[in-house]
């Protein structure tokens, strides 16, 4: 398994997306996600997405270089067209157009069709928190990526749909990041690179059985991922399939539906919260940082180290993956390799 230091990582990833055709600024602003999803443990939204996405640029289905169309706009509302642009190129760019609105008025929602995949959704959930803003944020598959099926059923009918609720705090800002499905397909995928089994719990095979080969999504007639909440899976489908009628309802973009065949990218919808235009900046900050440290400081069961909130345990692995490197591994070093060698690039030499 190659280890590799982010500063590599990220220069080889910009190499790679400049010579499929990228805008060298837009490769570098996802290059920086891809790696930034690395570090954080996030490796289903790391450089294992460079050969979906520079496969989709060669097809012709994603169009980097474009900029974000505005669609329509009010004081509050900002309704943008990604052109199949890049999606955290165009997600970065829709997400700065309506931050300034929320400061301005209190809140303010950005909702954009046809874009690329925009990565991991706490990303953005930390950018708005370093402005004094709450986010609320989700996505769909823009019609496609239905890997969940509903309790009971045998066939896949949403997708696992992510939710990210972000808030500053006065130390480190508590950002939830979690698909509504027991895991993201991403880390199916990265079992699937890896030739390992998924943990029991994750996936049902096209009869509706427990299973945990990952190949069972990438294959005809697919299985499904379950989704979360166990014995009561209700809950997450239910959720995500919510969460899928506001990103298809109110952007323009088709929901979850069947007759969608061709992977595309998401439908993106943000929510952003000035918290300075609601109860103030020092309430909020008083209350959040209060019941933070209130949780942490709970009395732990035995064998227990820390208990951790939503945003510790991405920055604990990155202080470890920033001062150690970044492990890939085979499968996916093995796809970039032949990647590089097919656009000509450098392969650099582990850390």
């Amino acid at each position: 398994m190659p280890v590799f230091s982010a500063e590599v990582l990220q220069s080889f990833a910009k190499s790679l997306f400049v010579a499929g055709g990228v805008p060298e600024e837009d490769a570098n602003i996802v290059a920086d996600s891809l790696i930034s999803a690395n570090l954080r443990g996030h490796d289903s939204h790391g450089v294992i997405r460079i050969p979906q996405y520079l496969k989709m640029i060669e097809e012709g289905i994603l169009k980097p270089g474009l900029p974000l169309e505005v669609v329509s706009e009010t004081a509050a509302v900002l309704i943008a067209d990604g052109q199949w642009g890049l999606g955290q190129v165009q997600a970065h760019r829709l997400l700065a157009r309506i931050i300034p609105k929320a400061h301005e008025i209190g809140i303010a929602a950005g909702a954009m069709k046809r874009c690329g995949h925009i990565g991991r959704l706490g990303e953005y959930g930390e950018a708005a928190a370093g402005q004094n803003c709450a986010l609320i944020a989700t996505v769909n598959g823009h019609g496609y990526g239905r890997a969940v099926a509903p309790p009971g059923g045998v066939a896949g009918r949403i997708g696992t749909n992510p939710l990210c609720l972000a808030v500053p705090t006065r130390t480190d800002p508590v950002v939830l990041d979690i698909g509504t499905s027991v895991c993201a397909e991403g880390k199916v995928r990265v079992c699937y690179n890896k030739g390992v089994p998924t943990p029991e719990g994750w996936l049902l095979d096209a009869q509706g059985k427990p299973t945990t080969d990952p190949a069972v999504l990438y294959r005809e007639p697919k299985g499904t991922i379950l989704p979360l909440g166990g014995s009561q899976a209700y809950k997450g489908f239910g959720i995500g399939l919510l969460l899928d009628m506001f990103a298809g309802g109110l952007t323009g973009a088709p929901c979850s539906r069947p007759e969608v065949t061709k992977p595309l990218g998401n439908a993106v919808l943000f929510i952003v919260l000035d918290i300075n235009k609601f109860a103030g900046a020092e309430h909020f900050l008083n209350e959040v940082t209060g019941i933070a440290e209130a949780v942490r400081q709970c009395p732990r069961a035995e064998g227990v180290d820390a208990i951790l909130l939503p945003g510790d345990p991405e920055r604990r692995q990155y202080q470890k993956r920033s001062a150690a490197g970044i492990p890939l591994d085979d499968g996916t070093w093995k796809q970039l390799c032949e990647l590089a060698q097919s656009l000509e690039v450098n392969i650099p030499a582990e850390a």
